[in-house]
């Protein structure tokens, strides 16, 4: 997520239809996926990429900011709700923002960080779901968007990475502590990161995968991975990824081991990935899975660990697909997420507590940021 995607879509509508012909086979998909299956069920009230949906301690979700053609941040929030099936406007946060993070709270609550507004951002909200308003917190002890944010089991919340003031990458984290409302300093990653990943693992520590730092020709793409240790409060490098990748995603499994899904080299969507690995947090070692059936990228927050064990990776393409641990194999979900190979580019996916999973707002490739909304259903549920 980027200097309002750093005019990625204007670019985007003159090339992409033509990058999806030349790069990815356009034959019809087959559906090999049996558990669920995705469908649209209306549009949001307005027009999101670069966003955040967050499930909320009453089963709403929370969705708020990003942005839309040519506008560095929206101010806007909504509420979805299942029970109805309906968007409903609530009032606006205090700052636009895109490119930044929403995390739920132990006490319910949701902090708003950081992003990007044409200038860079170094304030905080909270969102208050009683009172139905954002309210300020302290300021972030860096400005930064494109940064990634996970809460640990201590209560606090980590920053990392991202981008800030002048156009720089950063290695640089911080704490924040919903006690003090505080933002504070805590060291620095092993490199600076934008476009990298963020993961619990079962011990409590986390885990940071890729990324990027410089832009175009001075571009850098990692394969390298790092761990967090909230004991120690410091990074020490793991096991590289066997492929060099930005714009991938990551989710945590049952048996503790993390999946890698997508992304792409220096390419963008000329080489976006289909390929999958396995991060083994008890040997720090990263193995490859195989391919996919589809390509995808952008598509961080996407993939989500259903009730099942299954994983479902959602964002980044025209079909979301299903990873079976036990198999080891992925399938096809029925029901399009777009007309072209690469959609849903910037989209949330959000885990209901039904068991089900929102989908809403991204764009495809060359086409314009979307309202629409989807939900992938399970077959179980009914």
């Amino acid at each position: 997520m980027r200097k309002n995607l750093y005019c990625a879509i204007a670019i985007l509508l003159m090339a992409g239809a033509i990058a999806c012909r030349r790069h990815i086979n356009d034959a019809p998909l087959e559906i090999t996926d049996a558990d669920g299956v995705i469908a649209s069920i209306g549009n949001m009230s307005t027009a999101r990429a670069a966003h955040t949906a967050t499930l909320l301690p009453d089963g709403k979700v929370l969705i708020a900011g990003g942005f839309a053609g040519a506008e560095n941040g929206k101010t806007s929030a909504e509420i979805y709700d299942r029970g109805t099936n309906t968007f409903a406007v609530i009032n606006n946060m205090t700052t636009p923002r895109q490119s930044y993070t929403a995390t739920l709270l132990p006490n319910g609550k949701v902090l708003i960080a950081g992003g990007f507004n044409g200038t860079y951002l170094a304030s905080a909200e909270i969102y208050d779901p009683t009172m139905g308003n954002f309210t300020p917190t302290g300021r972030m002890a860096t400005a930064r968007y494109g940064h990634l944010a996970m809460l640990l089991r201590n209560g606090k919340i980590l920053l990392v990475g991202g981008v800030g003031e002048g156009f720089t990458f950063l290695a640089s984290a911080e704490l924040y502590d919903p006690a003090t409302g505080k933002f504070e300093p805590a060291g620095n990653m092993t490199m600076a990161r934008e476009s990298h990943t963020i993961t619990m693992l079962q011990d409590g520590s986390v885990l940071i995968t890729g990324g990027h730092r410089g832009r175009q020709s001075a571009i850098t793409i990692y394969a390298s991975a790092e761990i967090y240790d909230p004991a120690t409060g410091a990074f020490r490098a793991t096991g590289n990824m066997t492929t060099r990748r930005h714009k991938h995603d990551a989710v945590s499994l049952p048996n503790g081991q993390v999946l890698i899904n997508g992304g792409s080299d220096e390419r963008d969507d000329q080489n976006a990935y289909a390929s999958a690995e396995i991060y083994n947090p008890a040997t720090g070692v990263f193995r490859a899975i195989g391919d996919m059936p589809l390509i995808r990228y952008k598509h961080e927050g996407t993939s989500i660990l259903l009730p099942s064990g299954k994983a479902l990776i959602a964002g980044g393409a025209s079909n979301a697909v299903i990873y079976d641990p036990a198999s080891n194999t992925f399938g096809v979900v029925a029901g399009s997420l777009g007309t072209n190979r690469l959609s849903r580019l910037f989209s949330t996916a959000t885990l209901l507590s039904t068991g089900e999973v929102l989908i809403i707002g991204g764009y495809g490739l060359g086409q314009n940021v979307s309202a629409t909304a989807w939900l992938y259903k399970p077959r179980e549920v009914k």
